[in-house]
């Protein structure tokens, strides 16, 4: 009996090896690549995907998945000699699985690796100011620049959008202060406007009020009711000369 089972034993074994190395299951978002006898297959999945056993066939899995990466930030001198720190966030997708794994080893490695260098090489052209400003077309420099070296390799580069620039101290003091000078400019240049239309005003009054000596004494009186509505307040009231002059004509003519 013993003799008999050996060989059931052995032929259990080899199908449990066949099973564990012929099958395996793929996810949706998974690819297959599948190398036989160490030469390029093809792609399979998603869903079961039969090999040919003994590793005859073996595969390399690949996910389809949007990838979005940080990267490190990194230090840059801009074209106006300011040393800034800058990270970014770069986001792609593996659209070709064999080009991913044959033509690149570890093409999520290469890929961080050739967003740092072009990250540098882009800002490192643009000045302070356009780094702050543009960065719209900075982030679609670096996606262009980065998805035409990644195109080879099969992968798709969605979006590369600087996320932070870190300024040395010294540098935010002295924007503060520009800042500073620039609200102090345009409030003086709004209050001289207000001042110049002020002129204007009064000078288009001052000419309207001479034309009608009595529009000026009928003004003049309006203001003093104006200033009558303060309680605490002491008017002292001018009478013009003119009103003046009949009661003195006639007190000479009586004298």
């Amino acid at each position: 009996m013993q003799e008999f089972g050996i060989p059931y034993m052995l032929g259990g074994i080899a199908i449990i090896i066949v099973l564990t190395t012929s099958f395996r299951i793929l996810k949706e978002y998974e690819r297959a690549v599948v190398f036989r006898l160490g030469r390029l297959s093809g792609t399979r999945g998603p869903g079961w995907v039969w090999l040919i056993p003994f590793w005859i066939e073996r595969m390399q899995k690949v996910s389809l998945r949007v990838v979005v990466q940080d990267v490190t930030p990194q230090d840059v001198i801009t074209k106006d000699n300011v040393s800034v720190s800058v990270n970014a966030v770069l986001s792609f997708r593996v659209v070709d699985a064999d080009k991913a794994v044959v033509e690149v080893e570890d093409f999520g490695f290469a890929i961080a690796q050739v967003a740092q260098t072009t990250l540098r090489s882009v800002l490192g052209r643009a000045e302070l100011d356009d780094l702050l400003s543009e960065r719209e077309k900075l982030n679609q420099d670096l996606e262009t620049i980065i998805g035409e070296h990644c195109k080879p390799w099969g992968v798709k580069v969605f979006a590369m959008e600087i996320k932070h620039v870190d300024l040395p101290s010294e540098m935010q003091r002295a924007m503060a202060k520009q800042a500073e000078a620039e609200r102090e400019r345009r409030a003086k240049v709004t209050h001289a406007e207000g001042e110049l239309e002020s002129a204007h005003a009064l000078t288009d009054a001052a000419t309207m009020l001479s034309a009608t000596p009595t529009a000026i004494q009928l003004r003049f009186l309006q203001a003093l009711v104006e200033v009558s509505a303060e309680k605490n307040s002491t008017l002292v009231f001018p009478i013009p000369i003119d009103l003046l002059t009949p009661f003195i004509n006639q007190g000479d003519e009586k004298g």
